[in-house]
């Protein structure tokens, strides 16, 4: 299985690509969250990813930045549809109240020859804390991440050799996701800015952390390896030379700071 990163900035960053991510096996993708806009659009044509092989849609929350960009994603792989060129459903995963406001996006603001397929080939499915499904063949947990500013869940996703890939969504970890977090061989981990730059950032007042609570957090739920994202984007040209080196100095794992368009093998 291999990880894209399409994205690995904050909300506002302009310098790269509002973070989201698909997950490839055999040629199929899950595609979790869509940034902020039709620029998903341009970064899946750069990383080769084609909609019509886009088979689940995995929303976290509804802030815009994660959003607005899925529902150009799902009008696009809507197009595939028209078009004749994807005979496959579409399948969006959501908690409930998100999976009715996405529903009601794609209902309301794009062309009713595509709206028309929500319900019948582009399925909407809300999810329940704990659910387990399967997704690329893998067995997956979805869970709510016990987000006390608004509602948003995770996933845990089994790997090959009894490994697992966590994803804590778009906060840092609460008691909630510990269970799937712990001894994670890959923990997905936001991380909006480094620990002696957080005056300037001020992450705490956004719900986020720096590299080094995020490799704190790896260390505390023994993970083998930390992947760190959603970061502001003053100095992408050193960023992953100095959070790696803010995250060395608390965790003695793998330290990923992935850029746009790179992707990780992750079994």
């Amino acid at each position: 299985m291999r990880m894209t990163l399409l994205g690995t900035g904050h909300a506002m960053a302009t310098a790269c690509y509002n973070t989201c991510f698909a997950l490839t096996e055999a040629g199929r993708h899950f595609l979790v969250d869509g940034g902020g806009g039709s620029g998903i659009l341009a970064q899946a044509r750069r990383a080769g990813l084609a909609w019509r092989d886009v088979d689940v849609l995995f929303c976290t929350h509804r802030h815009i930045d994660h959003l607005f960009g899925a529902v150009w994603a799902v009008r696009a792989a809507m197009q595939e549809m028209t078009c004749g060129r994807r005979r496959q459903e579409l399948e969006i995963l959501a908690h409930a109240g998100l999976a009715e406001l996405l529903e009601r996006l794609l209902r309301e603001l794009i062309r009713a020859e595509e709206a028309a397929l929500v319900g019948t080939r582009v399925r909407i499915h809300a999810l329940q804390d704990g659910e387990e499904r399967t997704v690329l063949g893998r067995r997956t947990v979805f869970f709510d991440i016990g987000s006390d500013q608004d509602r948003q869940f995770g996933f845990a996703m089994d790997l090959k050799g009894g490994r697992r890939l966590a994803c804590l969504g778009d906060e840092p970890l609460h008691p909630a996701g510990e269970p799937y977090a712990r001894g994670a061989h890959w923990l997905l981990h936001e991380a909006f800015c480094l620990a002696s730059e957080a005056e300037r950032f001020r992450p705490y007042e956004k719900r986020h952390s720096t590299a080094r609570d995020a490799c704190r957090n790896a260390r505390r739920m023994q993970a083998e390896n930390v992947v760190l994202y959603h970061t502001e984007d003053s100095d992408l040209a050193r960023r992953r030379e100095r959070y790696r080196a803010e995250g060395r100095s608390v965790f003695g794992g793998g330290i990923f700071v992935p850029d746009d368009l790179e992707t990780l093998e992750l079994d």
